[in-house]
């Protein structure tokens, strides 16, 4: 009697001790789930924050560069140097800046802003350079005798690919004399041009391989755009 007693005190004990066993792996997953669970959240909560903090950043480049070519432009073409005028130009380019930088960058190419940035202030001695050029050459077309003005519309295929390009093209195009973009249809840059010297000179296709390279486009690849990403790459891994 006593031997059978104790034998199902040991099955009891045993019996216990494997639900005890059961509820405690139990337990343990559920404890690993919600532990898992809550690292999901925080992570989550990490990557929006930091993702947050990385779009605040790209608005915020975004703005300053778009201020500084407003006021770029605001001071080519004004030519006035005054308190009176440099401030205005400052509170006027402060609000395009401001309302307008998220349509200026809104499909721009993957890059590095200050890269683009620094591409666009080496190209406008080059602009300037054109600018200087096309007004003696207008200046010649109608001081001569001859006057070899033959003017015409030219019909320009494009393979650039961001509205920013497109942009800067265009007003490239308008302010160098002699040149005027009247369209952009598509893909194709509809000009005026005076003679045929600047038409020739367009169809080169210099100044939309120099834009497309300020702006990295893919179909106007240049050695150094190779270098510039590779560098820009090599930080992203490390």
């Amino acid at each position: 009697m006593e031997v059978t007693l104790l034998m199902q005190a040991i099955e009891d004990s045993f019996r216990i001790v494997e639900e005890s066993r059961k509820d405690a792996e139990e337990l343990l997953k559920t404890g690993c789930r919600v532990t898992a669970e809550v690292r999901n959240v925080e992570g989550e909560k990490i990557k929006a924050f930091l993702t947050g903090a990385h779009q605040s950043k790209v608005r915020f480049q975004n703005f300053v560069v778009t201020f500084l070519i407003m006021m770029a432009f605001w001071a080519l073409l004004s030519g006035k140097f005054d308190t009176f005028h440099l401030s205005l130009g400052v509170i006027c380019s402060g609000i395009v800046a401001y309302f307008g930088h998220s349509l200026i960058f809104h499909n721009v190419r993957v890059g590095d802003t200050r890269l683009i940035t620094w591409r666009f202030i080496k190209y406008i001695p080059w602009l300037l350079y054109q600018i200087v050029l096309s007004n003696f050459h207008v200046a010649y077309l109608a001081l001569s005798p001859k006057m070899p003005i033959n003017p015409s519309i030219i019909q320009l295929p494009s393979k650039l690919e961001s509205d920013i390009s497109y942009v800067t093209l265009a007003n490239s195009i308008t302010l160098t004399p002699g040149t005027i973009t009247m369209d952009i249809d598509e893909d194709n840059f509809i000009v005026h041009a005076l003679s045929d010297k600047v038409a020739d000179d367009l169809k080169t296709g210099e100044m939309e391989d120099r834009v497309a390279h300020i702006y990295m486009e893919a179909d106007h690849l240049y050695v150094q755009d190779v270098l510039d990403m590779s560098q820009i790459f090599s930080n992203i891994a490390r």
